[in-house]
């Protein structure tokens, strides 16, 4: 019989809720006799709480063979659901570390001000307690890399023809990840980190940035503070400004809340502080039922109340804003039972605004 490793032990869903809210079932394959083999195997196997999801992925794998699924698909599928499991893995200890994923171009040289000012950011920010998280490579993420230390980051290196190789401030860590997809390692990136940081960069950077900014926009992902970091006196992300307002708001393709969710800045200190202040007080989110609850750490005052009900109410559905205890549905993350919480019917939606409700929250003395 295996022993289960016990390697985190809270579910990190970055979703806010909505991984917990799916449903869970044992799947069937239809046929009664192997139901019950697949479920004595995986009783055999002690995945203790998580037998009827493993029961379920095993149904799922046995679904695609019986599909006669072509053998490329089978192995895209199988070799992304590897590198998820190694990411588990690699990150599990990790849980209780505040973590910022850092993009950037490969291609930024050392010398150049860019490449400096990735340096002191991701140093500036280990000292606030935030591992890095990067894409292993040369350029913005080696920078960032030996900012955080080798200690202090993880590297998610993707395999390419050309161009990236693991750096040596990470290269035979065992926080180094190689991965095949740039779909899993782009869900890695997002998955575990707390904040994001963006350095200038080419078609990679602005994929990554965008892909952030529409997964928090549509609520598929939770708000969380995204720092645009040049150089001093750099116009990259001012370029890119201009563009999305003149191309983007200007045609209504975005609307004007969804500038809150991220900042400019040459300044590397506003820019750790645009971070470490977004943790000042709040401390997550999720939802229950209908329901968002946000979990803080410091107690919710009747003045705070009094502010969000007085301006804040066309964040919701309907009700108010009121402060609570953990919820039922929340006996799944016990660490967090004793935190101080509010609770209100959120429109879905309006992250940009939501973003803004966070500050408040934050200004709690």
């Amino acid at each position: 019989m295996s022993k289960r490793r016990h390697l985190r032990k809270d579910s990190r869903d970055f979703t806010g809720g909505g991984i917990f809210g799916l449903p869970g079932s044992h799947g069937s394959t239809g046929d009664k006799e192997m139901d019950e083999r697949i479920e004595s195997l995986v009783n055999d196997w002690a995945c203790e709480s998580s037998n009827a999801l493993v029961q379920e992925l095993i149904v799922t794998a046995l679904k695609m063979g019986r599909d006669c699924l072509p053998d490329g698909d089978l192995k895209l599928y199988n070799r992304a659901l590897k590198e998820m499991r190694r990411t588990s893995s690699v990150f599990g200890p990790f849980t209780d570390e505040r973590k910022l994923s850092i993009f950037g171009s490969a291609r930024t040289k050392p010398d150049e001000p860019e490449f400096q000012a990735a340096v002191a950011f991701a140093r500036k920010m280990r000292e606030a307690g935030f591992m890095s998280i990067t894409g292993a490579g040369p350029g913005i993420m080696e920078a960032a890399q030996e900012g955080s230390g080798r200690d202090g980051s993880f590297g998610l290196n993707i395999k390419l023809p050309f161009e990236q190789g693991a750096n040596h401030h990470i290269d035979g860590d065992e926080k180094l990840i190689d991965f095949n997809y740039f779909f899993t390692r782009k869900l890695a990136f997002v998955k575990e980190s707390d904040a994001i940081a963006a350095f200038p960069g080419g078609f990679g950077t602005m994929d990554e940035l965008f892909e952030v900014l529409t997964l928090i926009q549509t609520g598929k992902a939770q708000v969380v503070p995204i720092v645009l970091v040049d150089a001093e006196g750099g116009t990259y992300w001012k370029t890119w400004m201009q563009f999305v307002q003149d191309h983007l708001f200007r045609l209504g393709l975005i609307s004007e809340d969804d500038f809150r969710l991220f900042k400019i800045t040459t300044d590397l200190d506003e820019a750790v502080e645009e971070i470490v202040t977004f943790f000042s007080n709040f401390h997550s989110y999720r939802y229950v039922g209908k329901n968002l609850v946000m979990r803080l750490q410091k107690p919710v005052t009747k003045e705070l109340l009094a502010k969000l009900n007085s301006e804040y109410l066309d964040l919701l559905e309907d009700g108010e804003f009121e402060a609570c205890e953990a919820r039922p549905q929340e006996a799944d993350e016990p660490h967090l039972a004793d935190l101080p919480r509010l609770m209100c019917h959120k429109r879905r939606g309006m992250a940009g605004r939501f973003r803004e409700l966070i500050n408040e929250v934050n200004r709690v003395p």
